[in-house]
């Protein structure tokens, strides 16, 4: 249920004021809170502030078992969650009732750690009779380009949006605050699994993405000529499964007395690989995306993925090859926090969009609703 409280009109504030939200982040292994605060300006599409943000990362906890392990993410949302609500508190200096609202992750994630985040959201909205606003986790990464632009550049609607993590691969049209165009969505694994799968395969530690780039800095990417998956077919899909195939059985050829520049040169080229899948189902979205909206602006990259720096050179010169300006979240902001939740809790908030206590956590929630499942999706898809 969607209610708007009384201090809101359908669409804009009456009085261009401050605004400030408390955004809680549980949806996976970060347990992430922040105070994200607006301009006082009438325009809806000048970005924010952030005033605080408190990131506890789980990597210690999940490292031994190269992944993540959903009940211990959830223990440990726990255990840490009041602690970094308070400690966001704290360094902005504010009480709970200097607020305006209350946001948390509602979906999709991890079913454990997204109740402990949203239980945590509705009671302190309860307790203080703050609106809340249960935010979809994958809009919170859509939208957070438009909190981080410079105040004289702002990011408005429509624009294309590469969206890249762990879990998700997906090409949308952003159209709002609350509507998206799916294009394009992986038919098996995410571009940000891919990453991690390789790392390990390399024994280069987890978290993968972070560790993969690392190693690919000074690799020679044309050493192993692996598939460049779904280049030049129709469609904006994505597919990583054969990718992670062939990085496998090319690990498994590695001479028994092979060093570091062996496993920095296939890091190179799954990086490589990945990167130029990317950039041809981006491309192809761009051509829809011009269809639909002439005026369409800007090409966005978010997710975690998003912070690899060749990803965003190669995304970079594509946008400018078309005409697009490129805009990317700073890497800190690509990966899970919660000024992302806070932000979509502003831009929901100044649109009167309010959430009833008893909205559910969604384990699963789409952007795009309406999409048809892509041709040999898996359920990640």
């Amino acid at each position: 249920m969607v209610t708007r409280p009384a201090p809101y009109t359908a669409g804009i504030m009456r009085v261009p004021r401050i605004m400030r939200v408390l955004g809680i982040e549980t949806s996976c292994d970060e347990t992430a809170a922040a105070i994200v605060e607006t301009m006082p300006v009438a325009d809806p599409d000048m970005p924010g502030r952030i005033v605080s943000q408190v990131v506890h990362t789980q990597l210690a906890d999940h490292r031994p078992y190269g992944g993540v392990v959903p009940e211990i993410a959830a223990r440990a949302h726990l255990d840490h969650l009041d602690g970094v609500i308070r400690q966001v508190l704290d360094e902005a200096g504010l009480a709970l009732r200097q607020l305006d609202g209350i946001a948390a992750t509602a979906g999709p994630g991890l079913i454990g750690g997204v109740l402990v985040g949203i239980t945590s959201g509705k009671s302190l909205a309860l307790a203080t009779g703050l609106p809340f606003m249960a935010i979809n986790h994958l809009a919170a990464h859509a939208l957070t380009a438009r909190l981080t632009v410079p105040p004289d550049a702002p990011l408005r609607f429509p624009y294309l949006l590469l969206l890249i993590s762990g879990g998700h691969c997906q090409l949308l049209i952003v159209e709002s605050v609350e509507r998206y165009v799916r294009l394009g969505t992986t038919i098996d694994d995410a571009v940000g699994e891919a990453f991690d799968k390789t790392a390990k395969l390399l024994g280069l530690g987890y978290p993968g993405g972070p560790a993969v780039e690392r190693a690919a800095a000074s690799g020679d990417a044309a050493r192993f000529p692996l598939p460049r998956p779904m280049v030049g077919r129709p469609g904006c899909d994505f597919s990583f499964s054969g990718l992670k195939t062939a990085v496998r059985l090319a690990a498994a050829r590695l001479p028994t007395d092979g060093g570091p520049q062996d496993i920095a040169d296939l890091a190179a080229a799954f990086q490589e690989a990945a990167a130029a899948s990317l950039a041809d189902r981006t491309a192809r979205a761009i051509e829809l995306f011009r269809q639909r909206h002439p005026e369409g602006a800007a090409l966005v990259v978010a997710g975690g993925v998003a912070a690899n720096g060749a990803i965003r050179r190669r995304l970079t010169e594509l946008a400018e090859r078309h005409g697009l300006r490129f805009v990317a979240p700073p890497p800190v902001l690509c990966t899970d926090n919660g000024a992302m939740v806070a932000w979509a809790g502003v831009e929901r908030l100044r649109l009167g969009l309010v959430d009833d206590l008893s909205f559910a956590a969604r384990p699963r929630w789409p952007l795009d609703p309406s999409a048809a499942p892509a041709i040999g999706a898996g359920v990640k898809a």
